[in-house]
């Protein structure tokens, strides 16, 4: 019987992407006679602006064992309740997308119905006021989740926002010392198979020829093995997310250390602001349709907080996806499969799910083309539900001041989008997705949040008594003062722990 095992993997391409997957595969595949190599290049280097997470990431780094305290002494890691978005329904708005629900949910009806019911009684307070990670996150504090169900400082998630450049040579080490073995080396040459049309090996510009079963391209925007020998074809998003470059900068870190990203829209895009326990990492995403680069690189200048400690650096993309993420023998992850802002920090995430969805089908040499195209299929869910949360952000807004807000006004939408926002608009109700990475409490944090407040709530909620209502939200706003005013100031709590690095006393 003919042995059909993959012998040998060959990622393309290190960096953020290039290393998760190597270090994944080397905790998957341990004890099996399986060879992982990665080829990278330094003269090429990476993008490596993303440095802000979901909680997801957590689960990824338990998966491999790591422990918390020694990646975020590793990676200058802080924590992260959620993101901050400020001027986007209105200029002078500002609310948290936090990693959380808002209450709880009484007899399946979430709480925002009941907040609903009490704003047309006239009741002015924040529904903000009943999430503890966003009035921690308002108060700079942190504190990880208790253990016992019931309280309010159990009901949120967190994640990390660290220096992806240090987290990938982080899992570099991690891989390395599993028996991954890294090749340095810039590719030249793809060999195709004459047969079947599978990548049969990479040359190096030093004459050295790599072959493997599994190719997993890791190459960034350029898509050296997905695009460039096997020609996949990419989706072009620019319609509905326009814009297509970015420039970027550290600066010194100065007052509160904030557990939260910050996003700030501007007149042709928005600004980054993430905090890191040596740094803060800023940048501004744009369209070229609507601003210069030069205007662009000077409008982030004039909004920072604290000196520069480099020059901005100036990056290209274009928003979209690859129409096939696994071609062959050949599967993209990363920049290579696709593209999407990081205005929801999903750029990480995206990895993970390649990553997950790729272990979850590893296939053998038959490469059964049912297991590829189950995997095209759910990456391009993954994408596209992504895109819809991100271009929400755009359209669930007012603004009308500069002819990048006045294009999103009048933008046609996907269809899956227009029907989430006209059901919500209805009567509150958010349509749950099968395969989605935003569950309805992030798609309510941003629709209230901008100002897309439904016709009805619950019809359920107008049966109870008003009384009642005001005070149980009495208390619950107090029950969330109370646990917040005991919770640490977030600086502090790093500093006390293991996992202090550039905040270390």
């Amino acid at each position: 019987m003919t042995d059909r095992r993959i012998a040998s993997v060959c990622i393309v391409g290190g960096g953020t992407a290039g290393w998760m997957t190597a270090a994944a595969l080397a905790n998957r595949l341990a004890g099996l006679d399986v060879a992982v190599r990665l080829i990278e290049s330094e003269e090429i280097g990476t993008v490596g602006v993303g440095e802000a997470t979901l909680p997801h990431i957590r689960a990824f780094n338990t998966t491999l064992g790591i422990a918390e305290p020694e990646l975020m002494r590793a990676t200058e890691a802080t924590y992260k309740l959620g993101i901050e978005f400020c001027d986007w329904g209105r200029i002078g708005d500002r609310y948290i997308h936090p990693f959380g629900n808002y209450g709880p949910v009484d007899d399946g009806i979430p709480f925002y119905h009941q907040w609903l019911r009490l704003r047309a009684m006239g009741d002015t307070s924040r529904l903000d006021e009943y999430s503890y990670p966003v009035i921690a996150a308002e108060q700079n504090r942190f504190r990880h989740p208790a253990s016992e169900p019931g309280r309010v400082e159990s009901s949120f998630g967190y994640a990390y926002q660290f220096d992806a450049s240090l987290y990938a040579a982080f899992l570099r080490r991690y891989a390395e010392a599993r028996g991954v073995e890294r090749s340095e080396g810039k590719v030249v040459d793809v060999a195709l198979d004459g047969g079947n049309g599978f990548v049969r090996n990479v040359t190096l510009a030093d004459g050295r020829v790599i072959g493997a079963d599994l190719f997993i391209d890791c190459s960034g925007f350029r898509g050296l093995l997905i695009e460039g020998a096997l020609q996949s074809g990419y989706d072009d998003w620019s319609r509905w997310l326009p814009c297509n470059r970015a420039v970027a900068v550290p600066t010194e870190s100065r007052g509160p250390l904030g557990p939260y990203t910050r996003a700030t829209a501007r007149t042709a895009g928005w600004q980054w602001r993430i905090p890191l326990q040596h740094r803060v990492g800023n940048g501004h995403v744009y369209c070229s349709d609507f601003i210069s680069d030069d205007d662009a690189q000077q409008q982030l200048i004039d909004h920072l907080d604290a000196p520069m400690q480099a020059e901005p650096r100036r990056l290209r993309f274009t928003t979209g996806r690859r129409r096939d993420f696994w071609k062959r023998n050949v599967v993209a992850i990363g920049l290579a499969g696709g593209f999407l802002e990081p205005l929801e920090s999903t750029s990480i995430h995206l990895i993970q799910d390649g990553i997950t969805e790729l272990l979850g089908l590893f296939p053998d040499r038959g490469f059964a083309a049912e297991d590829i195209d189950e995997y095209n299929q759910r990456m391009a869910l993954h994408f596209e539900r992504v895109r819809d949360f991100l271009l929400l952000h755009y359209v669930a807004t007012q603004r009308d001041d500069s002819p990048m807000w006045r294009h999103f006004r009048a933008l046609t939408l996907p269809d899956s989008l227009r029907h989430k926002i006209d059901t919500w608009r209805t009567r509150g109700y958010v349509v749950p997705y099968q395969f989605g990475l935003f569950l309805p409490p992030s798609w309510i944090a941003v629709m209230l949040g901008q100002g897309l407040v439904p016709g009805a709530c619950d019809p359920r909620v107008a049966g109870m008594a008003a009384g009642a209502l005001v005070k149980r939200a009495a208390a619950l706003r107090a029950e969330v003062a109370d646990a917040v005013r005991a919770t640490p100031d977030h600086a502090d709590y790093i500093r006390r722990s293991p996992a202090a690095a550039g905040l270390a006393a």
